[in-house]
């Protein structure tokens, strides 16, 4: 399991995570969500050691996140850097050369099941083709913790369909965990097994997703959106 006790994190005077205690069991598929800047990426990249919080302390599997723990680890960032003047087929090469972990024929097979050429330049694919390429590499490793942001951004319908059966289909759920941040929470919500909410760099919600459709009767986009409106009411009072 992942365990974050009383981590912080600032970028200049701004704390983009604040105090936060959290633990992710493993096994779960689990959804980060929360408005732009509330602190999802500067989770994940806490988790994947790229980024060392200033105060508090993160555990992976009972060892302190570093370089080391990066071993155990699959993150996926946000950012669109990849090597354009490779094709699908050398990036997956040169991820086997950097990554012992790293099992080229399972990669091929994500690129195949997502319908992506291996003989293709990255350069001359779209964004969501080149996400998709991305993702295949990042399943492509054999690992306990695939952290994946926004993995779904600016994907249409069918290829998000797609990419989240990929999920189900090349990560063993039992033994393997998924903790991606999303916009698309309709799409994913099918698969989450847990969600995360935050806000201005704090946790307001964390919970399992079938509690919640079964002890309050909604799905998860209208429970997030109450939760979201109840914080603004019970913040305006506290302003009044």
């Amino acid at each position: 399991m992942i365990q974050f006790n009383n981590v912080t994190k600032k970028y200049g005077k701004k704390e983009a995570v604040k105090n936060i205690t959290l633990t992710l069991p493993r096994g779960r598929i689990i959804g980060l969500v929360g408005e732009n800047g509330s602190g999802k990426s500067t989770l994940l990249k806490i988790m994947s050691g790229v980024s060392l919080p200033q105060y508090g302390k993160i555990t992976l599997d009972g060892v302190n996140v570093s370089k080391k723990t990066a071993n155990h680890v699959a993150y996926l960032p946000d950012a669109d850097e990849i090597y354009p003047y490779f094709t699908v087929k050398q990036l997956f090469q040169y991820y086997d050369s950097q990554f012992p972990d790293f099992n080229f024929d399972k990669a091929c097979i994500v690129a195949q099941f997502l319908d992506i050429d291996l003989n293709a330049s990255l350069k001359k694919l779209s964004k969501g083709n080149r996400g998709r390429a991305k993702i295949a590499a990042t399943l492509g490793r054999e690992v306990d913790y695939y952290l994946l942001d926004e993995p779904l951004s600016g994907l249409d319908p069918m290829v998000r369909q797609s990419i989240i059966k990929g999920f189900i289909q090349f990560v063993d759920t039992e033994s393997q965990t998924i903790i991606l941040s999303t916009h698309e929470l309709k799409d994913v919500e099918p698969i989450l097994d847990n969600i995360v909410v935050l806000r201005d760099g704090n946790i307001i919600a964390n919970e399992p997703v079938e509690a919640i459709r079964e002890l309050q009767r909604i799905d998860i986009t209208t429970w997030m959106t109450r939760l979201f409106r109840e914080g603004e009411i019970n913040g305006n009072k506290a302003n009044s």
